[in-house]
C-alpha cells in the first residue's frame, strides 16, 4: 500500500513545468496524428484550414486547431449515429459508453477504452486523494451511477485507493442520512445541491453533525463549492471539511480537484491540456485572466476531443502551490457557464453570483430560484430572485431591502425579490435547476 504522505504520484505531481510541457507536447503530437489518420472528422477540420499534423511543434501551436462545440458534437453524432466520426479506436477496443447527462440538449456519446478505463481510474484516484481521501476510509458515493459518469469514475479511484465504498448514487435520501450514522460514512461525495438537502433533513430529523463520522466531502457536478457562503453552509450543516471537484463526460468525468490549500482546482495536466480562452477574440488569455475553459485530452483513446469548447468560465495559474504541486490551478473553481449568463438592463451576470449573495445571510435557506418574466405593459424583462426564510423575522419589506441591496451591490443591477417559507422550493438528489425562464416565446 502506497505511503500515506501528500501526493499520490509524487513524481508526477510535482514535475518541474518545463518537464511537464515537454511531456505534453510529446502527448499532444501523439494525439494529434492518430486524430488525422484515425478520425474522418479531424481529417476534414484540419484539411478544411490546410493543416497537418506536423504542423503542431509547440503547445502554442495547438491554438491553430478550430475549437469543437457539443453542438457540433451533436451534428455529428445526427448525421453519422450512433457514435458520429470522431471516434479514433477500433470498436474492439471499446469498454463503456458514457454519455454527457443531457441537462443541455441532446446527450453526447462518449467511450472509453480498455487503456481509457484504466487512466481514468488512476488520475480519479490521484485527484480523490489531493483533497484528503486515504486508505480505509468510507467513501458514500451520491454522484449518479449508470450512465452519467461522475459515479462510476468515483467508484474506480475510490476502489483503487483502498476504501470501502457505498454505491449509493444520487437517490434514497433517507438511506443516505442512515449510512451517515451506520457503517458511518467519512467521506461524501455529491452535488453541493443535495450536500445542502441532506444537512436540511438531518436537521428536521434532530441529527446533528456530531452524531456522524463524516470528515469530508468532495462536490461537484454543479458551481457552489468554492463559493465561499455555500462552502460554510455545507461545512456548518454536515460538520466536515468540503472540497470542489470538476469534471465533465466529455473529456473525463473527473479531471480537477482542490487540495488541502484550497487555493483553486488542480488540473490534471499529464493527461488534458488546459487552455483558458478569449470568447470574442479567441485567443490565448492572459496568465490569471477569466475566460473560457478549452480542453484537449492528451491520453484519452476512443473518443480523443481536441480544443473542446466547454462554455466554463474559469481562469488559470501555473505557479507552484504551497502544496508544491507544479500543475495549473484555477482559483475560485468554474466562475460560470456562458449558457447560463443573464443579460437584465444591460448587464450580464450568473446564477452563482446570486447564489453568493443568498447564502451569505442566515435568515434564508439554501434554496434559491431565478425567475425571469416578461412585463405585460411595457414587454420588458422582469428578474426575480425567489428565496426561502427560515426566520419569520426575516418576512418584511426591511429584509427584502437588504437582500436587494446586497444583490445590486454583486450584481450591478437590481432583480425584483420574492421571499416565500422555508421548503417552499423544490429540492434536488441531482443537479439544482437555477433558472426558470417564464418568459412567452414567440
Amino acid at each position: 500500500m502506497k505511503e500515506l504522505g501528500e501526493f499520490y504520484e509524487p513524481e508526477i505531481e510535482t514535475l518541474p513545468r518545463e518537464k511537464l510541457e515537454k511531456l505534453q507536447l510529446e502527448r499532444l503530437t501523439w494525439q494529434v496524428k492518430r486524430c488525422y489518420d484515425g478520425s474522418e472528422f479531424y481529417r476534414k477540420r484540419f484539411d478544411k484550414i490546410g493543416m497537418k499534423p506536423g504542423d503542431i511543434k509547440s503547445l502554442a501551436d495547438i491554438e491553430r486547431i478550430p475549437p469543437v462545440t457539443k453542438g457540433e458534437l451533436r451534428e455529428e453524432q445526427t448525421s453519422y449515429p450512433p457514435f458520429g466520426r470522431y471516434a479514433v479506436s477500433p470498436q474492439k477496443d471499446w469498454r463503456e459508453l458514457h454519455p454527457s447527462t443531457g441537462t443541455t440538449g441532446v446527450p453526447v456519446n462518449t467511450i472509453w477504452s480498455e487503456r481509457d478505463v484504466e487512466n481514468i481510474t488512476q488520475w480519479t484516484a490521484r485527484t480523490l486523494w489531493t483533497s484528503g481521501v486515504r486508505p480505509g476510509d468510507i467513501l458514500q458515493n451520491g454522484f449518479a451511477y449508470g450512465l452519467w459518469v461522475a459515479g462510476m469514475s468515483s467508484h474506480y479511484g475510490a476502489k483503487r485507493l483502498g476504501c470501502f465504498v457505498l454505491p449509493i448514487g444520487a437517490t434514497m435520501t433517507e438511506r443516505q442520512i442512515e449510512y451517515f450514522q451506520r457503517p458511518g460514512a467519512t467521506v461524501f461525495l455529491a452535488t453541493p445541491s443535495y450536500a445542502l438537502y441532506l444537512a436540511e433533513r438531518m436537521r428536521q430529523k434532530g441529527i446533528s453533525p456530531g452524531d456522524i463520522p463524516l470528515r469530508m466531502g468532495i462536490f461537484g457536478g454543479e458551481a457552489g463549492a468554492e463559493v465561499g457562503a455555500t462552502r460554510r453552509k455545507i461545512e456548518e450543516g454536515l460538520g466536515i471539511d468540503s472540497y470542489d471537484y470538476y469534471g465533465l463526460a466529455e473529456i473525463g468525468p473527473t479531471i480537477a480537484s482542490e487540495c488541502r490549500q484550497k487555493s483553486g482546482i488542480h488540473w490534471v495536466e499529464d493527461h488534458v491540456l488546459v487552455e483558458i480562452v478569449s470568447k470574442d477574440t479567441k485567443k490565448r488569455c492572459a496568465h490569471g485572466e477569466v475566460g473560457v475553459l478549452v480542453l484537449t485530452h492528451l491520453s484519452k483513446e476512443a473518443t480523443p476531443l481536441l480544443r473542446y469548447w466547454t462554455n466554463d468560465y474559469a481562469r488559470l495559474v501555473t505557479d507552484k502551490c504551497a502544496c508544491s504541486r507544479t500543475h495549473a490551478r484555477s482559483p475560485g473553481g468554474i466562475l460560470g457557464r456562458a449558457d447560463d449568463m443573464i443579460i437584465y438592463k444591460g448587464e450580464n451576470f450568473y446564477p452563482v453570483q446570486v447564489e453568493k449573495v443568498v447564502r451569505s445571510f442566515p435568515e434564508l435557506s439554501a434554496e434559491y430560484v431565478i425567475r425571469i418574466n416578461t412585463d405585460e405593459r411595457t414587454g420588458a424583462d422582469v428578474v426575480t430572485v425567489v428565496a426561502e426564510y427560515v426566520k419569520e423575522e426575516a418576512n418584511n419589506k426591511g429584509f427584502k431591502d437588504k437582500l436587494k441591496q446586497a444583490l445590486r451591490e454583486e450584481l450591478i443591477v437590481t432583480p425584483e425579490v420574492d421571499l416565500v417559507k422555508a421548503g417552499t422550493l423544490g429540492r434536488t438528489e441531482f443537479k439544482a435547476k437555477r433558472v426558470e425562464d417564464l418568459r412567452k416565446k414567440e
